[in-house]
């Protein structure tokens, strides 16, 4: 039977990340549970796939730190982009933060086939357990057994289970006696305590808003949906609340008070917010919808707190909803500099499967290409 040098598990983002980068002298097998590859990469950013963002630091994850930092250093933004830019793919950016394919996700997926189109690729295959004899490991599939001297989980999370997501790589982990932490819902949108149901009316209504959320401040838009709230400002909040109080400002950078100063007109007349929104926002306040010029010092009290709105969410919408999870192998379970088990030699976790979780807005696909080309550069170092 053969004996792959690496044998990657998952066909997504890091994994194909990860195998175009290893060198071709390497046997190496991916495995996927689905027919195709990078099914997750063909759907994001509704089909254009947002690769990354003009704003990258460790800042914008949840996660440790020192791993994040180690990882984006060794292959950065920049770097990513050097990459596309050799391979013929300029993004295109959006609301000068966002780095999307300029016409479909093909484009980088395309990429990453003729890259990694000398690999064996074990497609349609489940993949069951892993355990390690000695110095070669067994992979256990619905088709058969696999042997590899060298393991990548690259399985991804919880999310998206129609796409073959599943918590195959904790459970592998776990069987290695390798510590984790149970995948969560992130990148999600967040349900409403009965006091906060007044948004659930303005279901499809949107405004640009600031978060604040824990020791987090977030600006984009937020949209009223009938579970919740959700858009793109909520769903990177979900990444950093666990429980307790966030805070909304309906107006940021525009002080309401200069806004109503000496105006004939209704208080809600003057918000420059939609007028069923304003309206449901000052009921929520307590706020009479008067002339400006007429608001009382108890009423003023209140107006202010349009920019600081604070309400403890009920939870989220859960995983069918949600982008990422949070969670995964614990990164002081893992050497940075080639992130191997430093349990099971030979042993490696990349991408979603790792405790590392970016905000909306290509974090996670950078996470997932860093740490794919960062592990497949350290294996080739070690052949």
């Amino acid at each position: 039977m053969k004996i792959y040098d690496v044998l990657i598990l998952g066909g997504g983002a890091s994994s194909l990340m990860c195998g175009a980068h290893l060198s071709k002298k390497l046997s190496v097998g991916i495995i996927d549970v689905n027919a195709k590859v990078a099914q997750k990469l063909k759907i994001s950013g509704g089909g254009k796939c947002n690769i990354t963002n003009t704003i990258m630091s460790q800042r914008n994850f949840d996660g440790d730190e020192k791993l994040i930092s180690s990882v984006l250093s060794r292959f950065s933004r920049d770097d990513l982009l050097e990459f596309l830019k050799q391979n013929s793919l300029s993004p295109v950016v959006r609301k000068n933060r966002y780095y999307f394919c300029k016409d479909s996700s093909d484009e980088i997926i395309n990429i990453l086939k003729k890259l990694t189109s000398k690999l064996t690729f074990l497609l349609n295959t489940e993949i069951l357990e892993v355990s390690k004899v000695e110095e070669i490991f067994y992979v256990k599939t619905n088709k058969g057994e696999i042997k590899a001297s060298r393991v990548v989980v690259a399985t991804g999370a919880k999310s998206y289970k129609t796409l073959g997501a599943s918590e195959i790589g904790l459970e592998i982990a776990k069987s290695f006696g390798i510590e984790t932490k149970e995948f969560t819902p992130a990148l999600v949108g967040l349900t409403l305590q009965k006091e906060q149901f007044w948004m659930k009316e303005l279901s499809g209504l949107s405004c640009f808003t600031r978060i604040k959320v824990e020791d987090r401040v977030l600006e984009e838009d937020l949209l009223f949906a009938h579970k919740g709230i959700s858009g793109p400002v909520v769903l990177s909040a979900s990444l950093y609340w666990k429980k307790g109080n966030i805070s909304i400002d309906f107006l940021p950078d525009t002080d309401i008070f200069e806004l109503i100063k000496g105006s004939k007109k209704l208080i809600s007349s003057v918000i420059p917010l939609p007028k069923r929104l304003s309206v449901a926002i000052l009921k929520a306040l307590e706020v009479s919808d008067v002339e400006c010029r007429k608001i009382i010092k108890e009423q003023r009290e209140k107006l202010s707190n349009i920019h600081n709105y604070e309400f403890a969410p009920a939870g989220n919408f859960g995983f069918t909803k949600a982008e990422v999870c949070r969670g995964g192998v614990l990164s002081g379970e893992l050497d940075f500099k080639n992130l191997e088990s430093k349990k099971i030699k030979n042993l490696h976790f990349i991408g979603e499967v790792v405790d590392v979780t970016g905000e909306l807005g290509g974090y996670n696909f950078q996470w997932a290409f860093s740490s794919g080309v960062v592990c497949a550069r350290e294996i080739n170092n070690s052949f």
